[in-house]
């Protein structure tokens, strides 16, 4: 079992960052791949990025390449999506999840944490 815990988020300006983080705990924390998912209001939760357990492999939603950038501290069982260039439409609740597969589908993913709001304003 693993257990994922977000914070950091908050909020920002238009053109702004925010870092929001995903502490992980359990034994095979480290093994997985995590990936962010976001939820608007009323609307469906969408991929962000994704990083595998290496770091080596990485993907990101086309709506934020270049503007976010994921990374992870196995050493820490953490991992990082910094948030540069933020936008109105970035505002969300940011989930980490973790998996097996450097999926873009939250059926990819077998644990999520609770979520931190990021809010962007104009």
């Amino acid at each position: 079992q693993v257990q994922l815990v977000e914070s950091g988020g908050g909020l920002a300006r238009a053109g702004g960052s925010l870092s929001v983080f995903c502490e992980a705990s359990g034994r095979t924390a480290s093994n997985y791949v995590v990936g962010w998912f976001r939820q608007a209001p009323e609307k469906e939760r969408v991929f962000v990025a994704a990083i595998n357990w290496s770091g080596g492999m990485i993907r990101y939603a086309d709506s934020v390449k270049g503007r976010f950038t994921i990374s992870r501290d196995n050493a820490k069982n953490m991992v990082t999506l910094r948030m540069n260039a933020l936008k109105p439409e970035d505002t969300a609740l940011y989930y980490c999840a973790g998996g097996r597969y450097l999926g873009s589908i939250p059926e990819n993913y077998d644990f999520w944490g609770n979520g931190t709001q990021v809010t962007v304003s104009s």
